[in-house]
Formats: C-alpha cells, structure tokens, sequence
C-alpha cells in the first residue's frame, strides 16, 4: 500500500507461559519456512492482475492451504480499474476451525502492483513490481501461520486467513476507491452469508530489515484495542523497536474497507520508516522491493506475535 491520507482527508518445541492456574503453549514461529514462503511467490513473477504468474500464484496457495487442513474459499470478482482494465480477481479464504463462534481474520494483499511508478529511473517505471515486501511478505507469514494452526490445531477459536486480491492496481493521487478493489469487493459480498469475527488484523509491508510498526491512525479510530492487544504483547516480546509507540498518519489501505463496509474491527501492521521522504520504505513501488528487501528477523517479529495473540485468543488469557 500505497498512499497517504492527509489528516484532514481523513524443533518442536514450545514456550510455556504461566498464568494463574493454566499453562498457554506457544508454538514456535519458523521465519525460515516464513522466507521461503515469499521467495516462492516471487519466483512466480509479478502478481499481476490478468497475467499468468497472478493465474498460477492463486492456484499454488490453494493448495497450500488445503494442504494445512483449511476449508478454502476462492471468491473470483471481475473489478474495473481506474484505467479501464476489467481485472481476473480472487480472494482467496483460508478458514480453520471454520465452526467456531469466535473469529479473528488475518489478512494480507497477494497481488504486485502493475507499474513501478516510484522508481528513480523513469525507464523502469513502466515496468510491474515483484512485491517481495509489498504483498508477499504478510502472506508468506500467513502461511506460516496456517501450518503451525494445522499442527497445533484451536479448539475455541476460528482463524480465517484472507488474502485481498487488487489491492494495489490504484492510481496514485487518485480516488481511495481506486485502490483496495479485493477488499472491497469482499466487505460487501461477503464469503459467508452473515459472517462475523471478532476482529481482523492486516498485514502490509512488514518483511524489511529495521522495519517500524506505528499505530495507524484508522486502526486506533476504529479498532483500538486490538491495537493495544498487539502491541502489548510485542513489548513481553521484547520487540518494541518494531513496534514502536508512535501514533502514525491516515493511509489508504485493505482495513479500511472491512471496517467500514463490513463493520468489522481491524487493524493495519505496516512498515512506516520513520526517515522516509515518501512514509514509505525505500523499494516501495520501484524495482527494487525484491527478495533483497526481506529480513526473516521482521517476518520472526511480526509472526511471534500474531502466534501468541491467537494461542492467547485461544486460552481465554487476552
């Protein structure tokens, strides 16, 4: 993601916890099989609404998750785009334990963006984005996710893993509907008549070495305290120069969309560089947002802490 809003605008092994009588397990985060997941995506190509890498990319996360035991849900929509394009979109829905009463959506953007229009050299900026960081790396720690779920199977909580497709086909400068088009869509077409979580947390840009988590400004308005939630448990964590106590800027983003279409708490985890002229990282929307961007020291971050919300969801002990 991809533009800012002016404010005006608007191995097998386990760590155990001890709390009061019950022991919570924490099954260990591989940032390993996490890294590998976002090289696969890449050797793909471009995700790229319309191309063959985006046709066969959807056909290989379906069955990885079916693979972890998930109940997948491909959900096709046919958007148009601001250039006129009618884009081959797929959502794609990853539930787990999908008869439980309590859910939590986690939540990535599997599509590159179409041109590399923040590119220093103009010659590039034609040219589609590989989308290692943006996009890859929240769904290569989704997938992780989904495994260690699948090993450790939840008995009281339901996770369902939402991959939003064309969520960066947005014309810069442009209508904040012209991005975001996949959570869109679902938000308002949703997979499963009536469906409800508790809340939802997305991922964005969050595989850069030294990566800085702010508190979106939408996920305090909307969902604050899942946001204390999260970076609560980032600070037991000892990962608080991830996730830094810094309130941070509106920005246009999947999240949005599911709060206010669906009504539905969720946040944002997004790479917010403190020193960038942009507010974005450095390879955001050029050339260089490949495999040499990625840090499995932040995919580990990031995941530690998803793991321990969800086994702490789980236990009744959050």
């Amino acid at each position: 993601m991809k533009c800012l809003l002016l404010r005006s605008a608007c191995l097998i092994s386990f760590v155990f916890l001890t709390n009061c009588t019950r022991e919570v397990r924490f099954p260990p985060f591989d940032k390993t099989n996490a890294y590998s997941k976002v090289r696969e995506q890449v050797k793909f190509g471009s995700r790229v609404p319309n191309s063959e890498a985006h046709r066969k990319c959807r056909a290989w996360f379906k069955t990885v998750f079916e693979s972890h035991g998930a109940k997948v849900v491909m959900q096709d929509f046919k958007p148009k785009a601001f250039d006129g394009q009618i884009l081959d979109g797929m959502n794609i829905i990853a539930s787990h334990n999908h008869n439980a009463k309590h859910r939590i959506i986690l939540a990535a953007h599997w599509d590159s963006r179409p041109f590399s229009d923040q590119d220093p050299d103009s010659l590039n900026r034609k040219t589609p984005v590989l989308g290692a960081d943006d996009g890859a790396s929240g769904v290569g720690i989704l997938l992780e996710i989904s495994r260690i779920i699948h090993e450790n199977p939840l008995k009281n909580l339901g996770i369902d893993i939402i991959l939003f497709d064309c969520e960066d086909y947005g014309q810069d400068g442009g209508q904040m509907e012209s991005w975001c088009l996949g959570s869109q869509y679902w938000a308002s077409h949703l997979h499963i008549a009536g469906y409800k979580a508790d809340y939802g947390i997305l991922l964005d840009m969050v595989g850069a070495k030294d990566a800085t988590f702010c508190k979106d400004y939408y996920s305090l308005q909307f969902a604050p305290k899942v946001v204390e939630k999260v970076w609560r448990i980032a600070n037991e964590e000892h990962l608080s120069n991830f996730f830094i106590e810094k309130n941070g800027e509106p920005i246009i983003d999947d999240h949005i969309f599911v709060n206010k279409d669906a009504q539905i708490p969720m946040i944002d985890v997004i790479n917010r560089p403190l020193t960038s002229k942009t507010g974005f990282p450095y390879h955001w929307h050029t050339q260089k947002d490949n495999m040499d961007a990625i840090d499995p020291a932040t995919l580990d971050a990031v995941g530690r802490v998803l793991v321990k919300l969800i086994y702490l969801e789980e236990a009744g002990k959050i």
